[in-house]
């Protein structure tokens, strides 16, 4: 049987290690000479993707990381459209880090800045983190 382009395409995205990262393997977790730092938030709870900010940010800061790029999704497969206990802004990612960090003095004190990331890099589902230097 043929394989489509669309397969093939699938097949040599899949094989290319090199532009995915895994975020679960602890060699990547090192920013050292690093000016940019990606981090994919996808399935993190709140809580666990709040503790995870304050990390990379401590991390990042002391290491000289410039920028971290946060893809956090746009919040579109959250199931907080029919739950009316839930506030539908303050249940995603994406509206939670930057409200964290501003009220978090010690780790905004290490940030210049945060923005949503240009379309090219997630626009709306990713936010930049720009570090001041140490």
């Amino acid at each position: 049987m043929k394989k489509s382009s669309n397969q093939k395409d699938w097949e040599e995205f899949i094989n290319n290690k090199s532009k995915v990262f895994d975020k679960d393997n602890s060699q990547n977790n090192s920013t050292k000479k690093k000016k940019f730092l990606k981090y994919d938030f996808h399935g993190y709870s709140i809580e666990d993707a709040q503790k995870k900010t304050e990390e990379l940010i401590f991390k990042c800061y002391k290491e000289g990381v410039k920028e971290i790029l946060i893809i956090t999704g746009k919040g579109i497969h959250s199931n907080t459209d029919n739950d009316v206990y839930v506030s539908k802004e303050y249940s995603k990612l994406q509206n939670i880090i930057p409200e964290y960090i501003k009220n978090n003095p010690e780790i905004l004190s290490k940030i210049n800045f945060i923005k949503p990331a240009p379309q090219k890099l997630g626009g709306t589902g990713a936010l930049i983190i720009n570090l001041k230097k140490l």
